[in-house]
This record gives C-alpha cells, structure tokens and sequence, in this order.
C-alpha cells in the first residue's frame, strides 16, 4: 500500500508513521511518503523504517499539491498539515491558507488523480459554547478560533467529496493530544507542558485556570484510531466524522498525576485571557458511542496510565535532546 501524509512533521506524523509500520504485513510492508513544508533533517529521518522516505510541500500551493499526490499516487492519504488553535489566532490568514485552502487543494488533488481514500484530522475545535456534556457528535458547531471554523469546513467540505463519490473521506474529532514531544501551538498545551516542564524545571505556571477541564487523549491511542478508521470498511460508517474520547479532568487534577510521577514538581497558574476563553468555548467531555458502534473504537489510556508511559519517554527525550534542565 502507498500512503502520504500531509504535515508529518508535526505532533501526530512521526507516531503515526510508526504507527501504519507497526500495523502492516511483515511481507507487505507499506510506502509511505511523508511530506512537510520543511522536511526533518536527514539526522532526525536516519531511523525511520525503511519504505518511509520524506518529501516537502507546502498544501497551500495547489499545483505543487496536485503534482505531488499525481506523482505517488496513494492508495490512501492522511491528512495532518494545520494551523493550531493559538498560533491560528496570532495569524488567523495563515491559518485560513493552510486550513481552508490546504484542505480544498488537497481534496481536489485526491479527486483528480483517483486517489480513494482520505483521513482527515478534526478539532474540538469545531464546538462553540453552551454544550451539553457530554458533547455528541451531532450539535450545532459554533467554533470561537479560526483553527475551529476552518476545521468545521473541512469536515463540511469531506461530507461533500464523500457524498459526491470523488474520494471516500473519513476522519475524527481529536480531543487536546498529549505526547513525547514537544508543544505545537495548541491551547491544550498546558497539559503537555506540566510534563514536560515538570521533568526539565521542575515547575510550570499554567496559562489556564485550576479547574479547567476539556477532553484529552494519549497520543498511541489518537494514531491508533487514525489506523482504525482508514481500514473501517466504508458500509460500516454512518457519518465521515466521529468524535473520539479519552479522559476529561480538571488542569490540577494532571498536576497532581504529574506530581505523583514527579515528585516536588510546582504547577501553579496564571490564567492568560485569550487561550482561557478558547479552552472554556470547547466540550468538557465528548460522547463517541457513534465510533464505538460503528468501528470498535475504545481508548486504552486513562490519565494516570498516561502518566505513568509519559514521563519516561520524556525524560528520554530530553536526555536525548540535551534540553533536561534548560
């Protein structure tokens, strides 16, 4: 199978691609091409397994789009290249560039060269206030971000190509992702950042209140179910967009998880008024019985299990990156 991903050098692509080799055929393993408008460095590319190779675009330049996806012809593409919710508010044109007009010229490159198949990566993003929780699938979307009003057209937009029979969308509505990594521009990031920070300074001053409280998922539970829905059979899917749900607490209930790990760790907080009101615009907690009906869907990791896998792999990370104690 040959597979492109758009935006893999962001905070799902490495995990994912790790992810699809994982789950393939020892005796069919599959092509993946993997594009970024900047590419990883041939240093931080050497360990990928082999069948990966790495190309750059920039989805916003729909010839260069189209030429690409004409020349690997995939069998399935997923779709990860955005803008975040916080960066998208400081450059809310860039954000609409790569989001909105990213998503069409992608679509139409999968449509003109028979490409059959694409995942596309949604938001919590895409609610607004006054949700019932938890929140369904099926509610009145009024995103409050850029990042959320170009996701809910994208999600619009993969219902159309879906419905005309042009390319079988499918995709999910992530809630805030935690991995071993690094921050990317999301106003969830204040749950990654109490790990991360945790680890290498021992403190964190949080940019959102003490009770905040929004859907979070684990990063090997978000790929997997990016794997899971690519090869749901299509007669199995009632909708093309699912919500997916991990665990919902409160900020210092991760702090008090990161503190069981990180003993004598400081997490204090320091609400900032833009991400705050981003944070209190989304669900509190998502319903995805419509996943778990139709695909299997079940996350596997709760917060403390989380913890438990996560602080490791930073320490790692940070060992590895020369960045504990920065």
């Amino acid at each position: 199978m040959r597979i492109l991903l758009t935006g893999a050098g962001g905070q799902i692509g490495r995990d994912l691609i790790a992810e699809l080799v994982r789950r393939a055929p020892a005796a069919d393993p599959p092509t993946i091409v993997a594009t970024d408008l900047r590419p990883p460095p041939a240093a931080v590319t050497a360990d990928d397994p082999p069948g990966v190779s790495w190309r750059g675009l920039d989805v916003v330049d729909e010839a260069a789009t189209r030429a690409l996806i004409a020349d690997v012809r995939p069998d399935l593409v997923f779709h990860l290249a955005a803008i975040l919710s916080a960066k998208g508010e400081t450059e809310p044109q860039l954000a609409y560039a790569v989001n909105q007009t990213g998503t069409w010229n992608v679509l139409e490159a999968c449509r003109a060269t028979g490409v059959p198949r694409l995942v596309f990566t949604s938001s919590i993003a895409v609610y607004g206030p006054g949700l019932p929780d938890p929140t369904p699938d099926d509610v009145p979307l009024h995103p409050t971000t850029m990042y959320g009003a170009t996701k809910a057209a994208g999600e619009l937009l993969c219902e159309y190509y879906t419905r005309r029979g042009w390319v079988d969308c499918r995709g999910v509505r992530f809630p805030g992702l935690i991995s071993a990594g690094l921050p990317g521009g999301g106003s969830s990031d204040y749950a990654l950042f109490m790990y991360v920070d945790g680890v290498r300074r021992g403190a964190y001053e949080a940019f959102c209140r003490a009770d905040t409280r929004i859907p979070l998922m684990y990063m090997p539970d978000g790929v997997r179910a990016l794997a899971e829905i690519a090869e749901a059979p299509r007669d199995r899917l009632r909708r093309c967009i699912y919500n997916l749900a991990g665990f919902s607490p409160r900020a210092d209930e991760i702090a008090a998880s990161v503190g069981r790990a990180v003993p004598g760790v400081a997490i204090t907080y320091a609400p900032e008024p833009l991400r705050q009101a981003i944070l209190d615009s989304w669900p509190s907690a998502l319903d995805d019985r419509a996943a778990a009906t139709d695909w299997g869907w079940r996350a596997r990791f709760d917060l403390d299990a989380m913890t438990d896998d996560l602080v490791p792999r930073i320490r790692a990370l940070l060992a590895r990156t020369g960045a504990a104690g920065a």
